[in-house]
């Protein structure tokens, strides 16, 4: 029998800490092997315990769990899951909290506590248990460079106007995204993105890709064009498909059922663009657990777009990816620094 994931959970609330300590507990596969009230005792509980995988609180006095991560991850590069509180500021802290290094998040309940704490807890089990397979190895002393704007040009993409470039992800996604759309020009086809993330995160996260990109980012609505210039995030809760109306894409954003396990859906996106997009498309699958888009992205290929999924050493999962490719759908694993320029290479393919 294997043995549990080891976690330690950081939290400036003994009750919160409590709270969630029994809650893990109750996974055979989970161990807490401490507890700590702030970001120092934290520190020497890690070098003490060496832990798979942590759990941090977003707002704490003394270090918030942004500062935290910045200092821990180039030393001591550990999954982490963020707890985070629903407000505005809760999930600003948040988004910097994945650019620094986070695996993921859960959100804590703003109301019906008693349900929503249930919900929490079997979310934070299943989140603990993807961290632990996390691949963050790459954060070893790394230091976090403010992000470049796009250089790249090229007289090719202006004339391409009739492509369109898909991206999935799921874990770790946030920061294979931006890696990605941040080099591409503001001449590139339209592309459309889903990302797993619940509805309030995604308009704040594409608020902060549009303010790094060449290219305009934007929350979809539903009858947003898909054009050049322009990229699309779906909004969290809602499935976004791609449909033709003459030689104009558009987006229809609409709330619908799980599929794959997610709202939004890869899968649902992916296999709008096969129908509807056909060759003129291009795929990517990034870093993500599960398989969610596997089908959508072998549709896309059969209906003739080109396709590519992230490589196992770049993934922080290499879960959505190796489906992907294993099922037919991506051509080739490339290494996540390469996909922004394969893709330029590929959408000025005739």
């Amino acid at each position: 029998m294997a043995r549990p994931i080891r976690v330690i959970v950081v939290d400036d609330s003994a009750l919160v800490r409590d709270i969630l300590a029994q809650g893990l507990a109750m996974d055979p596969a989970i161990e807490v092997v401490a507890k700590a009230s702030d970001p120092y005792v934290a520190r020497d509980q890690i070098i003490k315990h060496r832990p798979d995988v942590l759990t941090l609180d977003v707002e704490m006095p003394r270090m918030d769990g942004v500062e935290f991560l910045r200092r821990l991850m180039p030393q001591y590069p550990v999954p982490v899951v963020m707890v985070s509180a629903l407000t505005q500021r809760g999930k600003q802290i948040t988004l910097d909290a994945l650019d620094a290094g986070a695996v993921d998040f859960v959100s804590k309940p703003s109301t019906d506590v008693a349900r929503g704490l249930s919900n929490m807890m079997m979310e934070l089990r299943t989140k603990v248990k993807i961290a632990s397979t996390a691949n963050v190895s790459h954060w070893k002393s790394k230091r976090a460079a403010p992000p470049v704007r796009s250089t790249v040009t090229s007289s090719a993409l202006a004339e391409s106007t009739d492509k369109v470039i898909t991206i999935g992800a799921s874990t770790g996604g946030t920061e294979a995204i931006k890696d990605v759309v941040v080099p591409l020009p503001a001449a590139c086809p339209g592309v459309v993105i889903v990302q797993h993330m619940p509805a309030g995160f995604t308009k704040m996260y594409a608020e902060r890709l549009n303010t790094l990109c060449a290219m305009e980012v934007k929350e979809a609505e539903t009858g947003d064009r898909v054009m050049p210039g322009r990229i699309l995030l779906a909004p969290g809760d809602y499935h976004m498909t791609i449909l033709r109306s003459g030689g104009v894409y558009r987006v229809d954003c609409s709330k619908g059922e799980k599929v794959c396990g997610h709202c939004p859906s890869v899968e649902v996106m992916m296999n709008s663009v096969a129908k509807n997009v056909g060759a003129n498309a291009v795929g990517v699958m990034l870093t993500g657990m599960g398989s969610d888009g596997a089908g959508g992205m072998l549709a896309m290929r059969e209906a003739g777009a080109r396709t590519l999924a992230q490589d196992e050493a770049s993934s922080v999962v290499f879960g959505m990816p190796k489906a992907a490719y294993e099922r037919g759908g991506a051509e080739r694993l490339v290494p996540l620094e390469k996909i922004a320029a394969e893709v330029l290479t590929l959408v000025q393919e005739r």
